[in-house]
């Protein structure tokens, strides 16, 4: 059977599953944004395994503990920076997504939530990271084995509104 796919509204902190996805950098520093958030409801201990780690390449995921957040594991997922589309952003936006939830599948989690990719600092185009990261969901999900339920836990309404958008096309 095919993994849901769902959107919410919300603090992906709070989301009571078994793995959050960290939209992070290569160096695996947890600074601001979903990071951020991450590091302080999830205490010192994910940052510390993240140190061990060292580095993500981009388009790529590793993961971590989950420290005090109610998920059991961290996913970070490492998108590009948007450069208007001439370094292959789409692409490695795309294996970002599918390493987060391969990743998942691998650790043994039967849920996962995934912000908005690289749309906050990175700069990506919400509407065209939207298309990408449900798309690869939906290829994910049809396929998945593990993964029973996939959700897109959105930081704003305009997050809300681009995901639904492209989840209906």
């Amino acid at each position: 059977m095919p993994a849901s796919i769902e959107l919410t509204k919300g603090d992906i902190t709070a989301f009571d599953g078994d793995a959050i996805v960290n939209a992070a950098n290569e160096h695996l520093r947890l600074g601001s944004g979903v990071a951020g958030a991450i590091r302080r409801r999830g205490g010192p201990a994910i940052q510390e395994e993240c140190d061990r780690i060292g580095h993500c390449p981009v388009g790529s995921a590793v993961v971590t503990g989950g420290g005090t957040l109610p998920a059991r594991w961290v996913i970070h997922a490492v998108g590009p920076v948007w450069r208007e589309g001439g370094m292959d952003e789409e692409a490695i936006l795309a294996s970002a997504v599918r390493s987060a939830l391969e990743v998942a599948e691998e650790v043994g989690a039967k849920s996962v939530a995934l912000p908005a990719i690289a749309t906050g600092v990175f700069g990506f185009p919400l509407e065209r990271a939207a298309g990408i990261l449900t798309a690869e969901a939906r290829r994910f999900a049809a396929a998945a084995r593990g993964v029973e339920r996939i959700v897109f836990c959105l930081f704003d309404d305009r997050a809300l509104a681009a995901f639904e958008e492209a989840l209906s096309s």
